[in-house]
């Protein structure tokens, strides 16, 4: 048995980097921890997923006195508890984390590189994320990467010694959930009613779909401006856009952006969505993710799961979400690109339904949580 401990720095990455990891390593005698900053659904996730938890505030921007506060309450949670492992999620989380199990002589430390903030970013932001990445890097035992092009590019910009880097399957940190969850079979059409009502959905609209932080970097500028060609179109249908995501502080969109979004008859905002995603999902008739850099494009193959056809960017993470023309298409982080990816698919229905079974299958077949799952657990072992 060993203690295994997660730290991430922010609670929305709890459910869709870990989730049930927690029950699953918990059941083969692990004892499971996460210290993570605040939220309203922590204590009843915690209980949920059966683990031990802390709160502790670790910032997303460097903060040398809170950082240093943080790292020395990980560190004392290490020592108390008697962690095994330790496995840092999130820059900051895993910089902290790492340092934390380095000072306290933990034999192994993981790092699980779920992206690199630094790629859209210049001048001193760039070189300080660079920093901390070799920083965490440096006092790490294992990383893992949760793509093939992420784990590329951190070889590319020497972050870290090909030896020490890794990738689980195919990608991402622990795969979904394709029986229980993503599963269009199993999708209930009295809560699907509930939900067309709530946003005012009707079953003849087109509904274009994203799902993730609402940030620059995820290309919610360009899919707006995108929107709003489409639906001045000559095609005669009803677009609706429907983000399922949250606003950031950090990485702020412009504000008269933020003031039509939310003004918008026709742009659906849903804000944190906590448990049944799955069914936003099944609202979509093409699912978008026109981001600038990602760890793994993982509301690609979330809706890739649940047979919605996808357009993705061949950026850092997103390139590795779909095959080419057989599970979804390639569009640039422009608005005509974006339209012309929908476009075709609104011309070819047939094709997009093929790309949706395909894309399923493809899910199924690589990013089964089952089937990552037992490759973490060699891995821990």
């Amino acid at each position: 048995m060993a203690v295994i401990l997660h730290v991430v720095n922010t609670y929305f990455a709890v459910p869709y980097f870990i989730g049930g990891q927690f029950l699953y390593f918990g059941e083969r005698g692990n004892e499971m921890h996460l210290i993570c900053p605040g939220s309203e659904y922590l204590e009843q996730y915690s209980r949920d997923m059966k683990f031990k938890y802390s709160v502790v505030d670790i910032t997303r921007t460097f903060t040398l006195y809170k950082d240093l506060k943080a790292m020395l309450a990980i560190a004392r949670y290490i020592r108390i508890h008697s962690v095994d492992i330790v496995v840092g999620h999130t820059p900051k989380g895993a910089l902290l984390s790492m340092i934390a199990g380095r000072l306290l002589k933990i034999p192994k430390r993981i790092y699980f590189r779920h992206g690199l903030v630094y790629e859209t970013k210049r001048g001193l932001p760039r070189m300080i994320l660079i920093l901390a990445e070799k920083v965490a890097a440096y006092y790490s035992t294992h990383i893992i990467c949760v793509s093939s092009s992420l784990c590329e590019l951190s070889i590319r910009h020497k972050l870290n010694s090909t030896s020490k880097q890794s990738i689980i399957g195919s990608g991402t940190c622990g795969g979904i959930d394709t029986r229980l969850k993503f599963n269009p079979d199993l999708i209930k059409e009295e809560e699907l009613a509930v939900l067309r009502k709530k946003y005012q959905i009707n079953t003849e609209d087109v509904v274009i779909g994203f799902c993730g932080r609402l940030v620059p970097d995820k290309g919610i500028i360009e899919l707006v401006e995108a929107f709003d060609i489409l639906r001045t179109g000559k095609s005669g249908k009803r677009f609706k856009l429907l983000l399922v995501g949250i606003f950031e502080n950090r990485d702020k969109l412009p504000t008269g952006l933020v003031k039509k979004i939310k003004s918008d008859k026709d742009i659906i905002l849903t804000g944190f969505v906590n448990t049944n995603i799955q069914y936003y999902y099944y609202l979509m008739n093409i699912y978008i993710l026109p981001s600038y850099r990602e760890g793994f494009g993982m509301s690609v193959i979330e809706a890739g799961a649940m047979e919605i056809p996808v357009l993705t960017t061949r950026a850092t993470g997103c390139i590795d979400s779909i095959i080419e023309n057989f599970t979804g298409r390639y569009i640039n982080n422009t608005p005509i690109s974006i339209v012309e990816g929908i476009e075709f698919y609104l011309n070819n229905p047939e094709l997009a339904r093929s790309y949706g079974r395909n894309g399923r299958d493809f899910v199924k077949n690589n990013f089964d949580n089952l089937i990552l799952w037992k490759e973490l657990e060699k891995f821990y072992c």
